[in-house]
């Protein structure tokens, strides 16, 4: 236990709770099984539930809407707006609950590993699982930076907190309310750990882009000869997955920012899909959930042998683990690696359209990131029950508090600057669309990946693909070696009723070009040139 440097009474806090800061992970799990939070697996995970929210409340999240905010936000579906009248009812009424507590846990943690470029951030919790998990999933300052710390943000996660849509100008009585003039974060009504990280990643998405810092929602590995690969996708795309590789150093599964010397990442954990997990198929995720420390979120364990089912989805489908980034073996020691020499565009494509690969021109990079294609996976969102075709800007549109043109030019200027190369690699279907084809192969995603990321598809020969005009392999001679159909290369061959793709890969082009018209007019020429051409009817 670190005492505070700044006392929460300091920020205008009180209350009779008693405080228990800046706790390490045994006395964060002890307390969580005192207080019957949850339990401890066979092997030493701390496993908890969430209840009937088990993945993030997208309609309950609100941005609230000031002098601050007015025209720098992009207001609309994504960010919508609280006003200052009922968030200060909903602050009063929050510092009434936690006035109320009995006990209260409190970590000061950074978000963000460049010391230039990082945010610090006080997080006051009434469950102890919960932080763990936030001093998990973020950046831990040492004794010596906690003895001066001053928190910038605060973040109060108050799970029994039932917000009143009348009083509080919300949807419901779950809330996650962000005042960017106040720096301060409420989130009540939830149990799902997640929404604090994401708040924090909101905060970063806000403020970095003003210092010319890319934020991104990615993941970031290097490989032996120093070569950065950022992999940018929604959540369920394979982000944490293919980053988690042992041949390369990881600097991060989900959130990073680039900068002018180097991409960082914004945690000091992960945050993985637990879902249908095997050791064959990912050993290094798996190895983790045998860990101390790692806390399993809904994941199915038997009460008596204590043995875990990661295949039943009976509590939730979006099963999570968190666990610090060095149960990873071979992460960066100190969370950060050179710029990129390869941005890679991860896509679950529910359609069974697009190629398991392709190459990207700048022009063609710029449009996908601002496209943000891909399936919303079950369990992921409240309500979501099946995968869905979706855009999402960005690849992280819920997060990302500035138009998107922001982002999208940050990262041109990014890809120009250090003639990064650029791929869209699709780990979703194939076959056919979702509900006939099968999900594209691991091993076949691996290989392909690799196999780009180490040149091995520099020379080799490509196609034009009919409907993008990307660049797609013909022939891939590790996919051979590997006893792996050619034929995956294009999705076109790999369905018994051709005209049903050609239909269907019509449809997807529309969907592009619709969802794409409102960003036509932020983009100069080349990029509006790189979108597909409207299918022309038989």
């Amino acid at each position: 236990m670190t005492p505070l440097a700044q006392s929460l009474t300091s920020q205008g806090i009180e209350t009779r709770a008693e405080i228990h800061p800046n706790l390490g992970t045994p006395a964060l799990v002890e307390a969580s099984l005192a207080a019957e939070e949850g339990a401890l697996s066979k092997h030493g995970a701390l496993v908890v539930q969430t209840g009937a929210k088990t993945g993030r409340s997208a309609k309950d999240k609100f941005i609230v809407r000031d002098e601050t905010t007015e025209d720098t936000v992009w207001w609309g579906k994504v960010n919508a707006a609280m006003t200052p009248e009922h968030f200060a009812n909903l602050k009063a009424d929050f510092m009434a609950a936690v006035a109320d507590k009995e006990t209260l846990y409190v970590a000061d943690l950074f978000g963000g590993s460049q010391p230039e470029h990082r945010v610090n951030v006080r997080v006051i919790n009434e469950l102890a699982w919960h932080n763990l998990f936030i001093r998990t999933l973020l950046v831990r300052p040492t004794a010596d930076q906690l003895s001066d710390f001053a928190p910038e943000y605060t973040i109060i996660d108050l799970p029994s907190f039932e917000a009143d849509p009348a009083r509080h100008g919300t949807n419901s009585e779950t809330v996650i309310a962000v005042n960017l003039t106040e720096k301060l974060i409420l989130i009540g009504g939830t149990k799902y750990a997640g929404e604090m990280k994401k708040s924090v990643f909101g905060i970063l998405n806000y403020l970095l882009p003003t210092k010319g810092v890319m934020p991104m929602h990615c993941s970031a590995n290097i490989s032996e000869d120093g070569k950065t690969a950022v992999f940018f996708g929604l959540s369920g795309t394979g982000k944490t997955t293919l980053s988690a590789d042992a041949s390369r150093t990881l600097i991060g599964d989900d959130e990073h920012g680039w900068s002018d010397t180097a991409v960082f990442n914004f945690e000091g954990g992960c945050y993985a899909k637990m879902i249908r997990l095997s050791e064959e198929a990912e050993p290094e995720i798996y190895a983790t959930t045998r860990r101390f420390g790692t806390v399993l979120e809904n994941v199915v364990m038997d009460p008596q042998t204590r043995e875990l089912d990661f295949d039943d989805n009976s509590l939730a489908e979006n099963t999570r683990g968190a666990y610090p980034i060095d149960y990873i073996p071979n992460t960066s020691k100190d969370n950060l690696g050179p710029v990129p020499s390869n941005v890679v565009m991860l896509t679950a494509d529910a359609f069974g359209v697009l190629p398991p690969i392709a190459r990207l021109t700048p022009d063609q990079a710029m449009y996908h990131f601002l496209s943000g294609y891909t399936a919303k996976v079950a369990g992921t969102e409240i309500g979501v029950t099946e995968p869905e075709a979706t855009f999402s800007t960005c690849f992280g549109a819920p997060f990302m508090p500035r138009h998107p043109s922001v982002y999208g030019n940050l990262l041109k200027e990014r890809i120009a600057k250090g003639q990064v190369q650029c791929w869209l690699l699709n780990t979703g279907w194939t076959g056919g669309k979702c509900g006939t084809g099968n999900r594209m192969p691991i091993k076949a995603t691996r290989a392909l990946l690799n196999a780009a990321l180490d040149g091995d598809l520099d020379n080799v020969e490509y196609r034009k693909d009919g409907n993008f005009g990307f660049e797609v392999p013909v022939h891939v001679p590790v996919l051979a070696e590997q006893g792996i159909d050619q034929t995956i290369l294009d999705p076109r061959s790999t369905w018994d009723d051709k005209s049903e793709y050609d239909r269907t890969a019509h449809k997807l082009v529309q969907l592009f070009i619709d969802n794409f018209a409102e960003f036509a007019p932020h983009v100069d020429e080349g990029v509006r040139q790189a979108a597909p051409e409207a299918p022309v009817a038989a």
